[in-house]
């Protein structure tokens, strides 16, 4: 690493007088990037209970809500495993050819497969399409983060790290909205499909005007890269491990769970209630853009450990207060929603302040990018548990919901295995 140009760069961005337009490029762009991936991610719970009873319908109509519980589990199991692959993919290219034009292939990749939806007939059609969309999801959030994070200043960090954070749930809430000026039924679902193509428009605002992350441009100088080898090597393997473990808490969190709560106020309103879906949905992402901002600002405040310990704690007792004691919807249930929703979307805010933490530039996107994406094959797990169980207690998402958030015990206690980064440089 030529340290003479890495102090003046760390020099210049420690100087709030000194924030260039391309920083605010870099941030505009990742925010922008993860706020329509999380529109993209919100697209499905909205759509999913109307476009499976369209295509149970067209299957000769027999299953109810375990048939769409069953297919909810898989599709979401397919979501999360192609954001696993996207996020080994093109966090690879990301500390090969750059972070800005694979950030601008991964968004690309995300959009054109969810409008594509629209033209889906059978639930395994949905399964493949929103497996490739996540393709692209999954490599987007780990470009980002490490883009901002490489450009920006270690102060600004924990502020930032929510922002981003907060992105993908500005982006829930908003398709959110939309739900509750266009209803979302058997017959209209496509169309809101349709619309999850718009993203494919940022990619060529990014390749023209986001500048290229000038600590992985003096890292790249250094010769190429094995950054697969290099996480699971002896100097970064307990801490890619780790990194894992913690992502998949989370997302075990909200894909096994949270993810659900728009398909259960469907099912409490007995489908009476279009709306129902989205009001459900705003407060939850109402709630996790909240949560995102404090989260990470909560983990430079305290600390990144207790701060992870705290949240897992919270988590676990507001998810079992919402599935084991309301059983109506109403307003404890949407007030339960709204901190459900801010609790466990808080580790979205601790994310991007931690894991880069973790991993030196040479492999920041990549370490990050298997990280918290292969989290996600472990809630892929949790996914088709949840519609395992929710089959199992006879179609209902509360009991389910009650024994997935269980993961969180474990968090609380795997923590306190990982290093303390609070105050620490990111590494070279």
């Amino acid at each position: 690493m030529n340290l003479k140009a890495t102090d003046t760069a760390n020099s210049v961005l420690a100087n709030p007088k000194s924030v260039a337009g391309g920083q605010w490029l870099v941030l505009i762009a990742a925010f922008l990037g993860w706020m329509f991936d999380g529109l993209e991610m919100g697209i499905f719970p909205l759509v999913a209970r109307p476009a499976l009873q369209d295509m149970m319908q067209s299957a000769g109509g027999v299953g109810g809500d375990q048939f769409v519980g069953l297919w909810m589990g898989r599709i979401t199991a397919l979501f999360l495993v192609g954001a696993a692959c996207g996020g080994l993919t093109f966090g690879w290219l990301g500390d090969r050819i750059g972070r800005v034009r694979s950030m601008a292939l991964s968004i690309l990749t995300y959009s054109v497969f969810t409008g594509l939806c629209y033209f889906a007939r059978e639930p395994w059609h949905l399964g493949g399409l929103r497996f490739i969309a996540a393709f692209g999801m999954g490599g987007e959030w780990s470009l980002g983060v490490a883009l901002v994070m490489e450009t920006w200043s270690a102060k600004r960090r924990p502020l930032l790290a929510g922002v981003i954070g907060a992105a993908a749930n500005v982006g829930f809430v908003l398709i959110a909205v939309l739900g509750v000026y266009f209803k979302v039924t058997q017959n209209s679902w496509r169309w809101v499909m349709l619309a999850g193509a718009a993203p494919a428009l940022l990619t060529f605002l990014i390749q023209l005007f986001v500048p290229e992350s000038e600590r992985w441009k003096e890292s790249a100088k250094q010769g190429t890269a094995r950054p697969v080898r290099e996480i699971f090597s002896s100097g970064l393997v307990k801490n890619t491990l780790l990194s894992i473990a913690f992502a998949s808490i989370a997302l075990v969190g909200t894909w096994g769970s949270v993810q659900w709560l728009p398909l259960w106020a469907d099912q409490l309103t007995g489908g009476a209630m279009p709306q129902a879906k989205a009001n459900t949905q705003i407060l939850s992402g109402l709630g996790a853009v909240t949560g995102c901002m404090l989260g990470g600002m909560f983990g430079g405040g305290i600390g990144r450990r207790p701060a992870f310990c705290a949240l897992c704690l919270l988590s676990l007792l507001l998810c079992g207060f919402l599935f084991r004691g309301v059983s109506e919807y109403g307003t404890l249930f949407l007030g339960m929603v709204f901190l459900v929703g801010g609790v466990t979307a808080a580790f979205y805010g601790w994310f991007p302040l931690y894991l880069p933490e973790l991993f030196p530039t040479r492999v920041r996107a990549t370490g990050q990018g298997v990280s918290y994406n292969s989290g996600r094959i472990l809630a892929a797990v949790g996914a088709l548990t949840q519609g395992q169980l929710v089959s199992h207690y006879g179609g209902s998402y509360a009991q389910a919901g009650a024994v997935i958030t269980l993961i969180y015990l474990l968090g609380m206690l795997l923590i306190w295995f990982a290093p303390e980064t609070r105050g620490k440089p990111l590494p070279e």
